[in-house]
């Protein structure tokens, strides 16, 4: 009966292990998504695929609106100016939690603008995104942005 009961637990040890496995490389996954989606954050196509279509999305501001609002806030190409410096951002400190398939994203994110930006204050953010897999694809549900007073 001893020797069943250690098997049984090596049995466990080691799905848990491979559970593990697979719940770090989705982590790796969902980090890489949003690393990608934040170096293109500018670009309209990268919004279309990583936000859920029932999207909800609650600024630092305070504001709280869907995936629709923030595909209207692009403006065809041949409206903007060449003028506007941009800002670039990336993320830090993440801390990604996976559920099945529901995962949590949490990180720091920075807001540096360009050199030539009049106003060259980094802003950071935390956020916290909320992903689901819906047909083998990571999609934001719930998006949640805090601004970081300067100093902080």
């Amino acid at each position: 009966m001893r020797v069943l009961s250690l098997s049984g637990i090596c049995l466990i040890v080691a799905l848990a292990a491979c559970d593990f496995d697979a719940m770090a490389s989705e982590a790796e996954e969902l980090q890489s998504m949003t690393e990608a989606f934040l170096a293109s954050a500018d670009k309209e196509a990268a919004h279309v695929s990583f936000w859920a279509a029932d999207l909800i999305y609650t600024s630092s501001a305070g504001l709280r609106f869907g995936k629709v609002d923030i595909m209207q806030g692009f403006v065809s190409e041949e409206d903007e100016s060449a003028d506007e410096p941009g800002m670039t951002y990336s993320g830090e400190e993440f801390d990604v939690r996976v559920h099945g398939d529901t995962a949590i994203v949490a990180f720091k994110l920075v807001g540096t603008p360009a050199e030539s930006a009049a106003d060259q204050t980094v802003l950071n953010y935390f956020n916290t995104g909320t992903f689901l897999r819906r047909g083998g694809q990571w999609q934001v549900i719930a998006w949640q942005a805090t601004k970081i007073p300067p100093g902080e």
